[in-house]
């Protein structure tokens, strides 16, 4: 069915010009996945050196958020380059338990996507294991449409070159795009490139923002 034809199921007051979002997962559906806050908990419960630890977390993450590196391969470089008290298995279950949702935010999207047909696009920064757990154990496939996940497509944000890959598989025009994201210098580079970027802050900021695009609850 061509775009012309499917608009026209939708009723005139469920229509805007934006059909796709492109949505980052840390920081607007869910917590961040392995960020500053949850190495020092870990750090803490684990009875690890901190500055031993956040320093090879820094030299080596990049590597493991473009799919260069399996969670085992970072742990390996960053907990277990010596003996532990604990298992690899106990640290990676522990890293997985850090992950929370922000149900008000999968429900305004998810109810975006049912009443303007929007296509729905993950455009994050993260590592292979931690994206597929939070992927699966949070249910966001159920209204997500497709991935452009730094782990699949081998480029970080802020490189410009991941929103044109997204662009690329959305087959939509920047400008039919709004871009969820909570740091305001990745919205700006797809600003950039013409894409309608909105940096959450809260809740409420962002539904306000959303409805300036013609999609209101």
């Amino acid at each position: 069915m061509s775009k012309l034809n499917a608009n026209l199921l939708i009723p005139m007051e469920n229509q805007s010009p934006i059909t796709t979002l492109f949505l980052d997962i840390g920081g607007v559906l869910l917590t961040n996945g392995w960020d500053r806050k949850a190495r020092k908990l870990a750090v803490e419960t684990f009875k690890l050196d901190a500055a031993e630890t956040e320093e090879r977390h820094h030299l080596t993450f990049d590597t493991y958020e473009v799919g260069k590196l399996t969670l085992d391969e970072y742990l390996n470089r960053v907990v277990f380059y010596e003996d532990r008290s604990f298992t690899r298995q106990e640290f990676r279950d522990f890293m997985f338990a850090q992950s929370a949702p922000y149900p008000e935010m999968i429900e305004l999207v998810t109810r975006l996507k049912e009443k303007y047909k929007l296509k729905i696009a993950i455009v994050n920064n993260e590592g292979r294991e931690l994206n597929t757990h939070r992927i699966h154990y949070f249910g966001i496939s159920k209204f997500v449409d497709f991935y452009i996940s730094s782990c699949f497509v081998h480029y970080r944000k802020p490189d410009a070159d991941i929103y044109r890959i997204a662009l690329d598989i959305a087959q939509v025009a920047a400008e039919e795009v709004v871009y969820l994201e909570d740091r305001s210098m990745f919205v700006d580079v797809a600003n950039g490139l013409g894409i309608n970027g909105i940096c959450h802050q809260a809740y409420d900021t962002t539904v306000a923002a959303l409805e300036k695009f013609g999609l209101r609850l």
